[in-house]
């Protein structure tokens, strides 16, 4: 039952943040390629989608060709959350330690970068040519 709630309620969350509710309107798909097929029985089905998305014009039609998926993209919703005026966040300074940080340094510590930072930037001092 658990499994079957979450994946219940993942696909509302989906569905309502994602383009995904567009999947939801493929019956209107079919429906308008079978009044489509009906005026013209030789249309296939990729010159029916070539008509409707790959260049798609006003015509008598153009309502229902509106309501078809993919054609107009809505945006996801926004969840917002704010905090209420009376909220507070108080932080105790005794909570907090002071950490005392003791260097160790390495073997060689003064000579690791010595003379590469400067000269990382400078341009070549010979061409080849």
């Amino acid at each position: 039952m658990k499994k079957l709630v979450s994946i219940l309620l993942l696909m509302l969350y989906l569905v309502s943040t994602t383009e995904l509710y567009q999947l939801l309107k493929i019956p209107q798909l079919v429906e308008h390629y079978i009044e489509h097929k009906g005026l013209n029985a030789e249309m296939s089905l990729t010159t029916f989608l070539k008509i409707h998305y790959d260049n798609p014009v006003k015509d008598g039609d153009f309502g229902k060709d509106q309501k078809l998926p993919f054609i107009i993209h809505a945006k996801p919703l926004n969840l917002i959350f704010t905090l209420d005026k009376g909220f507070e966040l108080e932080l105790q300074n005794n909570s907090f330690k002071n950490i005392v940080s003791h260097r160790m340094p390495s073997k060689d510590e003064g000579h690791c970068f010595k003379g590469f930072v400067d000269v990382v930037w400078e341009p070549p001092r010979f061409s080849f040519s």
